[in-house]
């Protein structure tokens, strides 16, 4: 029984410890600065506008999924090694 509680102590303290945490706007540290302001614009983004992911480097799936089997089609390219 001993041996059950410690795992589950340690388990409850370290969800404790993990949702604490205080979330504030992100700023860079006084020895840092952000990049400089890209070329075209006029004026230099903040840190959230840094961490926002372009659309390009998560596109949305335009694929549809099937949802029944379907006999493939004959592929030509298809060929054993030779």
């Amino acid at each position: 029984m001993a041996n059950l509680i410690k795992p589950a102590l340690m388990l409850g303290l370290a969800g404790a410890l993990a949702a604490c945490g205080a979330r504030a706007p992100l700023e860079p540290l006084a020895s840092n600065e952000l990049p400089p302001v890209p070329y075209g614009e006029g004026e230099r983004p903040d840190a959230e506008q840094l961490l926002e992911v372009p659309t390009l480097a998560a596109p949305e799936r335009s694929v549809e999924l099937r949802r029944r089997s379907e006999e493939r089609e004959d592929d030509p390219f298809d060929l054993p090694p030779d």
